[in-house]
């Protein structure tokens, strides 16, 4: 394990993890405030989360993999594409990402104007189940994208990774929004939360919604839909941190016999 954590990669990955969820948590939020000169419309707020998420997949995608997001990052994990400590570092580094972000948005936006940060709430008499459900529903549809998306052993033209994910978060707040407000991502819900110190009884709903939902997803693609041929052995190792491709073991091979 501490080889894995132990290098300038996995130092990186993590600053990328907290720069794209501050980032990301900045835009998203700021589409969601009430100025008094124009009310943002369902389909500018949407669009905004859609192109916030696009454009940091697009900018460290090929650093950390760009996960923005606890439920993708437990998803992963499920799926045994990272170890267990990346995903732990990833989680902490996205969470405390997200309250920097709510957090200078908080400090920068005018006091008539930030009404609650756009914390996430039930909208519409939509009940803790119902919610519960939606979220489910909505995260699970994104995580599926992003395992399609991204999938290295895809041989057909599938376009832009970042494209196809941004525009799989604009469908969820085209939806979501009317229910929850639309999270899809605990760190952005725990966010303005903590900044506004806005916790509702139903908060619980942003993080097992969406962590519900991308296991799922993850299970469905990594292991019926487009499984992976690896022995218990490997997935052990993946998860431990300590696992080496084939490919990269023998190129390493072949460094040490030239040398």
């Amino acid at each position: 394990m501490c080889k894995e954590i132990c290098t300038m990669a996995f130092l990186r990955a993590i600053v990328a993890e907290f720069l794209a969820t501050m980032i990301f948590v900045f835009f998203g939020l700021s589409s969601a405030l009430k100025w008094p000169s124009a009310l943002p419309s369902i389909v500018q707020i949407s669009l905004a989360f859609g192109l916030a998420i696009g454009t940091m997949v697009q900018m460290f995608g090929h650093v950390s993999g760009a996960h923005i997001n606890p439920a993708v990052t437990i998803a992963f994990l499920v799926g045994n594409h990272i170890s267990f400590l990346r995903s732990v570092f990833y989680v902490v580094a996205q969470l405390v990402g997200g309250i920097t972000g709510a957090g200078i948005l908080y400090l920068v936006t005018p006091i008539n104007t930030r009404g609650n940060l756009a914390v996430n709430a039930l909208n519409n008499n939509t009940s803790p189940g119902q919610a519960l459900v939606v979220e489910i529903i909505l995260t699970f549809q994104l995580a599926m994208c992003i395992f399609a998306s991204t999938d290295k052993r895809r041989t057909d033209a599938i376009g832009s990774p970042a494209l196809s994910i941004g525009l799989s978060v604009t469908l969820g707040h085209l939806i979501g929004i009317y229910f929850t407000g639309c999270s899809m991502n605990p760190a952005r819900s725990f966010a303005p939360a903590v900044v506004m110190k806005r916790f509702s009884t139903a908060h619980w709903v942003f993080w097992f919604g969406p962590i519900i939902g991308a296991v799922l997803a993850s299970l469905l693609y990594n292991y019926f839909l487009f499984p992976y041929s690896l022995n218990v052995s490997e997935r052990v190792a993946i998860v431990k941190g300590t696992y080496e491709p084939e490919e990269e073991w023998e190129d390493s091979r072949g460094e040490n016999h030239r040398l």
